[in-house]
């Protein structure tokens, strides 16, 4: 997962490299989804995706650190006893 929506908000995956640069920008803030902030996470106001190379920006963002993790391995198919 690397972007999504939450009500009216943009929901980013970020990292924790780029976390406090990224939550600084304007109409971005801390993702608290369970009443805690959830770091390399971030939620983006509407105000901060008004344009489509704002949006494309965040997408950006949110697909360059998903790309950045070591692939996740395909389990096997499992036999039963």
């Amino acid at each position: 997962m690397c972007v999504g929506i939450v009500k009216d908000r943009l929901m980013v995956r970020v990292g924790p490299a780029a976390y406090a640069s990224l939550v600084a920008q304007p109409h971005a803030r801390k993702m608290d989804f369970t009443g805690r902030p959830m770091k390399g996470l971030v939620y983006v106001e509407p105000g901060g995706v008004a344009s489509d190379g704002d949006l494309r920006r965040w997408v950006e963002h949110g697909v360059a650190y998903v790309r950045s993790l070591p692939s996740k391995q395909t389990r096997g198919a499992r036999s039963r006893p």
